[in-house]
């Protein structure tokens, strides 16, 4: 979940043609960090509180329940940004 979700928002709300997503896992000091890039920067994710009736939305919120923390932050030196979630193993 914590891999899935951040990797299928950068393909469905950050995917620009001709652009790949890129997916980095790293493991230093017993965490898993999980990093997932795309080229749009427009707009930073955001958990947020979806209503009963919608369909979507929920992701961000599960992430951040799973993980010890997690953000998103502009791409340095690059256009895009990077959603990361720490995981402690």
């Amino acid at each position: 979940m914590i891999v899935a979700e951040p990797a299928v928002n950068a393909i469905t709300h950050g995917r620009v043609p001709g652009r790949d997503a890129e997916l980095r896992l790293s493991l230093e000091a017993g965490q898993v960090r999980v990093e997932v890039s795309d080229i749009r920067g427009d707009r930073l994710p955001v958990a947020r509180d979806a209503g009963g009736c919608e369909e979507r939305g929920r992701g961000l919120l599960l992430v951040a329940s799973l993980a010890k923390e997690w953000g998103a932050t502009p791409r340095p030196g690059a256009p895009g940004k990077t959603v990361w979630a720490v995981v402690t193993s």
